[in-house]
């Protein structure tokens, strides 16, 4: 018996990839409330885009918010946005993690098929 693998992307790194891109946006939104009254403080923000790799998925980046963008604010001129962005960070972390998850389980019923 053999089970071919392919090089098409898995669920599971579609959704590691998710879950990686998640935690850095909550992690610059976290940055971003606690830094808000610091003198010279420019928030961060993260970029996200389509993985470019065979195993699909996302890559996200961190990077400085641009100067024209944070001119003319005090630090929390912008924390309801930065409150939205981690409630939306923790849905998309779960999101992807149940992705995780039922591979996992949809994997463990194959084995349990070819067994």
């Amino acid at each position: 018996m053999s089970i071919a693998i392919s090089s098409t992307p898995s669920a599971a790194s579609i959704g590691l990839s998710g879950m990686r891109a998640a935690q850095l946006r909550l992690d610059a939104s976290a940055h971003n409330v606690a830094n808000a009254q610091t003198p010279g403080f420019q928030r961060q923000q993260v970029a996200q885009t389509v993985a470019q790799s065979a195993n699909g998925g996302v890559t996200a980046q961190v990077g400085r918010e641009a100067a024209s963008l944070a001119q003319g604010s005090d630090g929390f001129n912008r924390l309801v946005e930065d409150m939205i962005e981690q409630r939306m960070s923790l849905y998309s972390f779960a999101a992807n993690l149940r992705t995780v998850q039922t591979q996992d389980a949809m994997l463990g019923a194959l084995l349990d098929v070819q067994a």
